[in-house]
């Protein structure tokens, strides 16, 4: 929520600094976002009045104005504005003024013309994006002022993140009450005046569906003049909010939610038929929007109708045909409650979000409807004239909340703060928080206000006395833990180790939702039988994930989106999938990497990553706990045919996957490189092979290096198990280090090069010796798959 702070601080006016004002919330829980400027820096503006308007000699556009600025002699300044007119107020900038921008007024021609400064427009004032014209001021502003001064432009936007229990401060008033608090001062309300009945005409109300709307006022106001103009503080305050001018009616029913917390609506009158009805939708039901969006409704709809539709979607968005206009005289202004249960979720099934729906998700006080009401036709007519009947209601008296008595232990406060404020300190917070509060034997029954619907047990009482009275003066107490150390397993590795392994080879650890995009668990895992959930946050977060794949293929895209052309990112979690119609929570470890290789550097030439700078990640990570994998040539609907490899352990049992993005995924997602994934099974991973000592032998080791040509269908593997069949003791390393196609090899055959480690525990291997174990070896290769040494 955003707020003006001078707007706050004509509720309650601390004697403290925007800084002090923003740590006092965020440490009683209301978290500040974010402190802006109101406006952007200018000086040397003032309200100046044009006395006339002369057309220029030598530019159709241009006018020459006379303006009084309150210096004694008016000025000339030229203007091209359409909306320049003599008895116009509007901002004037001097010789000398700086407007945002660093933009400076000086004395200049204009064809020929001198001008003598500049009359503003909200834009040129960074009060607006856009503008038509000149900012025109009211009638009564004084000509001379300052600008930032008569507009209260020295302020403050402060946005506030409130959790969703902390729906008592999405007001200027909620928050005014907590800076009261917070300060031990007191703080004053909205001004209210109640209006006399100018008619006794009304609007049956038809409550058919009270347990969803226990309470529902209505009012007509006759005779509105919808073409008046709102105050331009209002303007001001709602623009500071968020919220743009749109007319006074619909401004007014805006400012009183701001200020009291209150949503309202005003449905123009003339265009509804009998009696106002809150019921459910029917099936099939269908209601335009003011947004232009045509929902269709089912009976778990709220509504507000008419004898002969439905006119608004309870509680998120009023509908279009009966919209006020600039056209419309008599209007209908409607205060309701909505319980948070009956409003839940509505919006968000018909992808809407609004300031109403908002508010009544998370509570409105049921007692406040009335003084709003009041507030809302008080305003309105100020504004734009008409006269207000009696106030229609209907309530439900059996179903509106009902606010009990809470206990509240002195022993049970001291238990847990570690300290007991005195008890008119204990009182004072609570009857400033609006609560009632009855002293005890024990401690006090306290009954929580309308709008507190957070406070219901005894530790919700305990956290409002620490927050108000300060978590930082809470005393801080050494806690006396008696506990076992464990022996630390030799088999199991810790997953911190495998992170920290890939932090070292160049990635970074990503955590993304576990909720994911239905489109892009089915493309990334076609025919999977997906988790859907009943209630998601939102339609791109609606299934549960198959795969860390899909969260870490976005946060690649999002990277990629913004320039960065090395990505190399790893998550460990949970992925979901059904088994036996069970949902299993398996636990993973999956990176995804692209881009060049290595960071910039002049060392080495840059190349993108492949597949075996991705295998070599993986496997620096089963050489962590001594797990002797294996890769095998498979398929996967989401990798490359040709560059996807199974992950197995050496009893055959599948560890995970690695591979390159299919192309036509890589078109989708909007890569244009190839992009590398990989998932493991974290507790295969994890798993740990005891580390064992082999005594080092005092006679020297031989190398010797054979180059092979074999079939292009025989893997490296292959070559080393095939060796490794002889068991030859003295056979210490089999290491391939080359590879190579043309010149010299027949087509559909390669060469691959090996280094053989030999070395004996007994003795000093002569060559023949090392001779007959290569020889050995040559033959068992050429048996097994064909190999023969190259020339």
């Amino acid at each position: 929520m955003q707020i003006s702070e001078a707007w706050l601080r004509t509720y309650v006016n601390p004697v403290v600094s925007t800084e002090e004002l923003v740590a006092q919330l965020t440490m009683a829980g209301l978290e500040v976002d974010s402190v802006t400027p109101a406006a952007a820096v200018f000086s040397g503006v003032v309200v100046g009045e044009v006395l006339e308007t002369v057309q220029h000699p030598d530019a159709d556009r241009l006018r020459v104005c006379k303006v009084e600025v309150g210096q004694g002699e008016p000025l000339q300044i030229v203007c091209g504005a359409s909306n320049v007119r003599p008895g116009l107020k509007i901002p004037a900038a001097l010789i000398g003024a700086v407007l945002p921008g660093d933009f400076k007024i000086k004395k200049s021609k204009l064809r020929g013309v001198e001008s003598y400064g500049m009359l503003c427009s909200e834009k040129e004032l960074g009060l607006a994006e856009e503008s038509q014209g000149l900012m025109e001021l009211a009638q009564d502003a004084p000509v001379g002022a300052d600008i930032r001064e008569y507009l209260s432009l020295n302020d403050n936007l402060i946005e506030v993140a409130l959790t969703p229990n902390r729906a008592d401060c999405l007001s200027i008033e909620g928050l005014a009450r907590e800076v009261a608090v917070l300060n031990q001062i007191d703080w004053q309300g909205a001004p209210m005046k109640k209006a006399s009945a100018a008619h006794r005409d009304t609007l049956h109300i038809a409550v058919d569906a009270t347990d969803a709307c226990p309470r529902y006022l209505g009012r007509l106001i006759k005779s509105v003049n919808s073409k008046a103009e709102t105050p331009l503080w209002m303007q001001e305050r709602l623009r500071r909010s968020g919220l743009r001018s749109l007319g006074p009616v619909v401004d007014v029913t805006n400012y009183v939610l701001l200020e009291l917390g209150q949503p309202l609506h005003a449905f123009d009158a003339d265009k509804l038929n009998g009696s106002i009805h809150v019921r459910w939708a029917k099936d099939g039901e269908e209601l335009a929007l003011l947004n232009g969006q045509t929902v269709k409704l089912d009976p778990e709809s709220l509504v507000i109708a008419d004898d002969a539709r439905a006119l608004a979607l309870a509680g998120v968005m009023g509908g279009s045909e009966s919209a006020v206009g600039g056209e419309t005289r008599n209007i209908f202004l409607e205060c309701a409650f909505f319980t948070p249960q009956s409003i839940a979720g509505k919006a968000r099934r018909f992808g809407l979000h609004t300031d109403s729906s908002h508010r009544f998700e998370r509570g409105v006080d049921p007692f406040l409807q009335e003084r709003a009401i009041e507030r809302a036709t008080q305003l309105i007519t100020e504004i734009a004239g008409g006269s207000a009947g009696l106030i229609g209601e209907a309530v439900s008296e059996a179903h509106l909340p009902k606010r009990l008595p809470v206990e509240l232990r002195r022993a049970r406060i001291e238990r847990l703060l570690g300290l007991l404020p005195s008890d008119e300190q204990i009182s004072g917070i609570f009857r400033r928080l609006g609560m009632a509060v009855e002293t005890t034997a024990d401690g006090w029954h306290v009954t929580p206000p309308g709008f507190r619907f957070d406070v219901a047990i005894e530790a919700d009482l305990i956290e409002e006395i620490a927050r108000i009275y300060g978590y930082n003066n809470l005393p801080s107490n050494r806690l006396l833990v008696r506990t076992e150390l464990h022996k630390a397993s030799e088999s199991l590795l810790e997953l911190d180790r495998a992170r920290d392994l890939l932090v070292d080879r160049g990635y970074q650890e990503a955590i993304t939702f576990s909720f994911v995009d239905a489109e892009t668990q089915q493309a990334i895992t076609p025919g999977a039988d997906m988790i859907t959930l009943q209630n998601p946050i939102s339609s791109e977060l609606s299934v549960m994930r198959g795969t860390l794949w899909c969260g870490l293929i976005k946060a690649a895209q999002h990277n990629v989106n913004r320039q960065q052309n090395r990505v190399h990112l790893f998550e460990t979690g949970l992925r979901f999938v059904r088994f036996e119609g069970q949902v299993l929570q398996e636990k993973m470890l999956a990176g995804v990497a692209l881009g060049s290789a290595h960071p910039e550097q002049w060392g080495e030439p840059s190349r993108t990553v492949d597949f075996y700078d991705v295998k070599a990640d993986v496997e620096a990570l089963f050489s962590l706990t001594g797990c002797a994998a294996r890769f095998v040539p498979s398929e996967h609907p989401a990798l490359h045919p040709g560059q996807t490899a199974e992950i197995l352990a050496p009893n055959g049992e599948l560890i995970g996957l690695i591979g390159m993005l299919h192309p036509n995924l890589e078109k989708r997602f909007g890569f244009d490189g190839r992009v590398f994934l990989f998932e493991l099974d974290q507790d295969t991973l994890l798993a740990k092979q005891k580390a064992r000592f082999t005594p080092l032998s005092k006679y020297p080791s031989v190398r010797r290096d054979l180059a092979l040509i074999v079939r292009e269908d025989v893997t490296a593997e292959q070559i080393t198990n095939c060796i490794g069949e002889l068991r030859e003791p003295a056979l210490q390393t089999v290491v391939p280090f080359d590879v190579y196609r043309g010149k010299g090899v027949d087509e559909g055959h390669k060469s691959i090069a090996l280094s053989l480690a030999l070395q004996d525990y007994s003795q000093t291997l002569t060559d023949s010796e090392i001779d007959a174990i290569v020889s050995k070896l040559l033959e068992n290769l050429k048996n097994k798959i064909g190999a023969k040494l190259r020339d």
